[in-house]
């Protein structure tokens, strides 16, 4: 059984990036990766990875201090109200931000096709995969034996 308030990244992905807690999406999947780290069972996974920073960039949190109040223990629903207090956004611009972040892709050339080899090399026959929240969630599952 998957322990969530104790991720095995080394046994299973951590949450999708579409998963939202309190409207952020990313949040629950930069937790549980932060998780487990902590425990030494964070795998190929990295906290403060390029798509954390965006996170921390728009929320205006420091990397390190939310380390520290994960490792106090705190719950999905305490690090939500801890990340509120800091952050200071409304609603709508946490809905507006992660909205964007989903659909949230490459960019110029050179990255579109760096995210074709990797499709072409995972899932050669989806025509899908076009944001980097697309790439995770295919990513995640190849990564733990499924087929794209």
């Amino acid at each position: 059984m998957v322990n969530l308030a104790n991720p095995d990244l080394t046994q299973h992905p951590p949450r999708s990036v579409r998963v939202r807690l309190g409207g952020y999406v990313h949040l629950p999947r930069l937790l549980d990766k932060a998780r487990a780290v902590i425990a030494g069972k964070g795998g190929d996974y990295h906290y403060n990875c390029p798509l954390d920073q965006r996170f921390f960039a728009f929320t205006g949190i420091d990397p390190d201090a939310m380390l520290a109040e994960i490792k106090s223990g705190k719950s999905d629903t305490e690090m939500l109200a801890w990340v509120n207090e800091k952050a200071g956004r409304q609603l709508y611009e946490i809905m507006a931000w992660s909205d964007w972040l989903e659909q949230f892709g490459p960019g110029g050339a050179e990255g579109h096709e760096w995210l074709a080899g990797v499709v072409k090399a995972d899932a050669p026959d989806r025509s899908d995969i076009r944001s980097f929240a697309d790439l995770l969630d295919l990513d995640d599952y190849v990564s733990y034996g499924g087929k794209g």
